[in-house]
């Protein structure tokens, strides 16, 4: 049993020497095993007129009132249409605004999409600056090399720390705290509804931590410490992927955190090499509620080690 442990660490440790690289969308969709014809787009009501759109890619929060339409997050452009008819079955008679999360190609590549409808772009200032260029994002086991978003369907407005946004009777704070899943993540807390949409930097999974363009272990700790701080207790919890959670699983999620960085560290500290680390199991005990730790130790490690 021990041996074999220790192969399944060596097969681990080397996904990111033996991970295939993609330049085409289709390919990586085809890689991920992802039908985007057969996504069919669901809605669950948060509060009056606050609507969260599940498909495929991030989730998206919608505001739908008489000032019109503001989302967070646009998905896939092969799933526009699908967005549109839901949207309009909701009350939306077309996007007004939409603030990304972050810049991967999973939660605002319907940007330009959107851009062409009339809709405003809101982002961080280093979401915009990474949308401004190519940049390979290295999923260990895959890695796709992302283009330039298009110039017309770059983001207008940016921040760097905190903004307010008044819109439909509702206030929300965009919120900034470190570098974490990426340089340029935004938690969007809809203060009136009572729900916090945190992009990727929270999932119902273990996270991406994507070393390659920024992101970090540490701040992604004090990205999620920050917003519990700022928000109510009893407030939802929207991840990046999965469904609404609440307040006590951000806080689980960061003891998570803080427990297998501060293992992972203390290994690196002692000379351990990255087999090494995967073999020693930093994450043992949260395995069955988080699911595959591969990608996080992977991350985590070069995360540490820079």
């Amino acid at each position: 049993m021990r041996y074999l442990l220790f192969l399944w660490a060596l097969l681990l440790a080397n996904l990111s020497v033996q991970a295939q690289d993609f330049t085409e969308f289709e390919d990586v969709m085809n890689a991920m095993g992802v039908n985007l014809e057969d996504v069919v787009i669901t809605s669950q009501e948060i509060a009056p007129g606050v609507h969260v759109l599940f498909g495929s890619g991030g989730n998206i929060l919608a505001s739908i009132g008489e000032q019109g339409t503001l989302l967070v997050d646009s998905q896939y452009a092969q799933l526009y249409e699908k967005i549109q008819r839901k949207l309009r079955e909701l009350g939306s008679n077309g996007v007004n605004f939409t603030i990304n999360s972050h810049f991967h190609f999973d939660h605002a590549f319907g940007n330009p999409l959107l851009v062409d409808d009339g809709a405003w772009i809101i982002t961080h200032a280093n979401a915009r600056r990474s949308m401004a260029g190519e940049h390979r994002i290295d999923m260990v086991a895959m890695a796709y090399t992302q283009p330039p978003y298009p110039k017309g369907a770059m983001p207008v407005i940016t921040y760097d720390d905190h903004m307010q946004f008044h819109f439909n009777g509702e206030t929300l704070d965009l919120m900034h705290f470190s570098p974490a899943h990426t340089t340029g993540d935004t938690a969007i807390y809809f203060r009136n509804a009572n729900i916090v949409h945190m992009g990727d930097v929270f999932n119902a999974s273990y996270p991406f931590i994507d070393t390659g363009n920024g992101g970090d272990i540490d701040g992604m700790i004090e990205f999620c410490q920050g917003v519990l701080n700022l928000i109510d207790p009893s407030a939802a919890v929207l991840p990046g992927h999965g469904p609404v959670l609440a307040y006590r699983d951000l806080e689980d999620f960061v003891n998570m955190l803080v427990t297998v960085r501060d293992r992972i560290g203390l290994l690196i500290d002692a000379g351990s090499t990255l087999e090494e680390v995967i073999a020693a199991q930093p994450t043992r005990e949260f395995d069955e509620r988080y699911g595959d730790p591969a990608r996080l130790i992977n991350r985590a490690y070069m995360s540490l080690s820079r």
